[in-house]
């Protein structure tokens, strides 16, 4: 290229002004509302799913998982980011974390401990699963495809 050559940008490359995402962008208080919403929501669908999968093991535990994937896969189609299904999820896993500490009596809310315990690994894995779908799931199978 000579010194009065003008290079044209790559087609791929955006044009003016591009929106910072993420951590670059500015904060928002409605977002950041709506995630402590997600969470105190979270918190409510984990102490829910306590005394239902204690109650009716078998039906119970998958009507509480089925009920937390629900809200975990919901706040991240909603909000399209990781932090839409951790925040639900973190209140979840705080409000069951406060729920083991039992009372002074020794009374606990949890039934048994099989129930506790696929209650408790079911949960975060199904947390774990909405937060790493990647985004053209969430959007369907043909879209963002390279060479398309």
């Amino acid at each position: 290229m000579s010194g009065g050559e003008r290079r044209e940008p790559h087609p791929r490359t955006p044009a003016g002004n591009v929106a910072a995402t993420g951590l670059a962008a500015p904060v928002n208080p409605g977002r950041i509302a709506s995630y402590v919403g997600l969470a105190l929501l979270g918190a409510l669908v984990g102490i829910a799913g306590a005394l239902v999968q204690a109650a009716w093991f078998p039906a119970g535990l998958m009507l509480a998982l089925l009920a937390a994937g629900g809200l975990f896969y919901g706040g991240r189609r909603v909000f399209d980011t990781q932090l839409g299904a951790l925040a639900p999820a973190a209140g979840w896993l705080i409000s069951i974390v406060v729920l083991l500490g039992g009372r002074p009596e020794g009374d606990y809310v949890f039934g048994g401990e099989l129930g506790l315990t696929l209650f408790m690994l079911g949960g975060m894995a199904v947390a774990v699963i909405c937060a790493t779908m990647s985004r053209s799931l969430l959007r369907g199978a043909d879209s963002d495809r390279p060479g398309k």
